[in-house]
């Protein structure tokens, strides 16, 4: 199988956000996806379409050059699905996971693809109720890329960490910021990226898989960033966040390393790398104790750093980029989300002082109707 890497232009952006569909008075996840798709021309490969269950929808912006522009194009695709939704007493939830719901109740779409992924991984496919966001920057060259991967898949613990929305697990505290994370890494493929010499070398490993059995297409490889058909990297880390000011910020972060990545690459200067094992275990981390986690970096001397001394780096380090790239002020959003609180801090605070599940989702539900965090400490 020859794979393709379409032409892109360099650090050009996309989003993809997924969300649950609820009632709006109990908070329950429910199936209106097919509310939400009747009213789109292409609910397969438009900007909003179906995903994994019937009871959630991914919508998905063009190719945008800054960051501020996606975030709007998404807002305003939030918008108009919301008032296709609340004349049928519906709205949508956008977390990792949600609060209380059995995801057991969820079905997925009549679809093939869907159905041998509901199939195939037996328990944890009949509980695959998640949420994510997915990041597409665009990369020029596709030896570039995997460089590119690696690089990305080394900081995938600030990802993580900046966007864990999924605390709680059928009404429980699992005691992770991000269950998200722990459930979608059952799923075969799943997982910190390998280490490619070339491209040769990668079509070698998808070749390897597709006479396995494992996947019939490149996208069925899932790992945590990859390189797309698109001739984008996709980072696939994140779990859904409520508001698109949070996308902004990660969006941006990403964007920003990526062009970092691109300027090393294309001067030959050494990118920074971690080893396959350690990517994996500052993932964990970063699920388990979100911001709060201690990882290790490449600089053996140091051992480890905090999240948030490390995120302020490179919130400090990439500012010039941010500068060229026009998201200065959306980078700065991340010093204010790691100071004030990710989405499973807000989610706990409310548990805290209210000990309801479903005043966790109400909260997250208003949060998402106005675009912008409540970083109160009581809400």
């Amino acid at each position: 199988m020859e794979v393709q890497f379409a032409d892109s232009k360099q650090s050009t952006l996309g989003l993809e956000w997924e969300m649950a569909i609820v009632d709006a008075t109990t908070l329950e996840q429910v199936p209106g996806a097919d509310i939400v798709l009747e009213h789109v021309e292409d609910p397969e490969h438009g900007p909003i379409r179906g995903e994994y269950l019937d009871s959630m929808i991914e919508l998905v912006t063009g190719v945008h050059a800054r960051a501020v522009d996606a975030e709007a194009e998404l807002r305003a695709m939030h918008e108009r699905v919301v008032g296709w939704l609340e004349p049928h007493g519906l709205t949508v939830l956008p977390l990792g996971a949600h609060p209380f719901g059995d995801p057991t109740k969820q079905l997925p779409r009549v679809k093939e693809r869907y159905s041998r992924v509901f199939d195939q991984n037996a328990w944890w496919g009949r509980r695959m109720a998640v949420n994510g966001l997915h990041v597409h920057v665009g990369v020029d060259n596709r030896e570039k890329s995997l460089t590119v991967v690696m690089a990305l898949a080394r900081l995938s613990c600030y990802f993580i960490g900046l966007t864990a929305s999924s605390p709680f697990w059928v009404g429980e505290d699992t005691g992770f910021a991000s269950q998200r994370t722990m459930m979608f890494q059952q799923l075969s493929t799943n997982g910190p990226p390998y280490r490619m010499t070339d491209w040769a070398d990668y079509e070698s490993y998808v070749n390897d898989l597709e006479r396995a059995g494992i996947i019939t297409v490149p996208g069925e490889i899932r790992w945590d960033v990859r390189p797309s058909v698109w001739g984008t990297v996709e980072n696939r880390l994140m779990d859904s966040v409520p508001t698109t000011w949070e996308i902004g910020a990660v969006a941006a972060f990403n964007q920003c390393v990526v062009e970092r990545i691109s300027r090393a690459w294309e001067v030959g200067e050494p990118v920074w790398r971690l080893q396959h094992w350690l990517m994996q275990e500052n993932k964990w981390r970063a699920a388990r104790y979100g911001l709060a986690a201690e990882v290790m970096t490449p600089r053996g001397e140091r051992g480890t750093v905090s999240m948030r001394e490390g995120l302020q780096y490179w919130v400090e380090e990439l500012g010039p980029i941010a500068e060229d790239l026009g998201c200065s002020e959306q980078l700065a959003r991340i010093t204010e989300l790691a100071a004030r609180g990710p989405s499973y801090v807000r989610q706990r605070r409310v548990w805290e002082a209210t000990g309801s599940a479903e005043a966790v989702a109400r909260a997250a539900v208003e949060e998402t109707l106005a675009g912008v965090p409540r970083f109160e400490e009581s809400m």
